[in-house]
């Protein structure tokens, strides 16, 4: 019986091994599932890049006086903001912000201007999350 008992008592460690290693496994795959979920639960950026490169097409069309560009414009700014971009639009006068903007041209300020404020804008730009994407495009009063 002893030899029957030594088996037994072999194979309860092994059952218990086995234990052990199926529960690091399934500890693993938790977290590789986690890591990425993390990973890809983020605003599509690629996404974005292309909505955003559409609605600067129709938001150029809209201000020609289209209402139905106007209409698609819009609706692309839903589905940006939605999927977690910014669309920035600056206004004439808005402080020039280097982090949202890009200064394409420098016009003289006058009396009536405050120097380094947004002269005209351009194209908008687009941030996703603490990022500018794509910087706004304007024309800034200088000093």
């Amino acid at each position: 019986m002893t030899d029957v008992d030594d088996q037994l008592r072999q194979l309860a460690e092994r059952v218990e091994d086995l234990t052990r290693v199926v529960v690091r496994q399934a500890q693993t795959l938790d977290q590789l599932v986690d890591a990425d979920r993390a990973r890809t639960s983020g605003p599509d950026l690629p996404l974005l890049v292309e909505l955003f490169a559409v609605f600067v097409d129709a938001d150029a069309c809209a201000r020609s006086g289209d209402a139905a560009f106007a209409s698609i414009a819009g609706s692309l700014e839903r589905l940006i903001t939605g999927r977690g971009g910014e669309i920035i639009t600056p206004s004439v006068g808005d402080p020039f912000e280097v982090s949202t903007m890009e200064a394409v041209d420098v016009r003289p300020a006058t009396a009536d201007n405050t120097p380094r404020t947004v002269a005209d804008p351009i194209r908008p730009g687009l941030r996703v999350g603490p990022r500018s994407v794509r910087p706004a495009m304007v024309t800034v009063f200088g000093d």
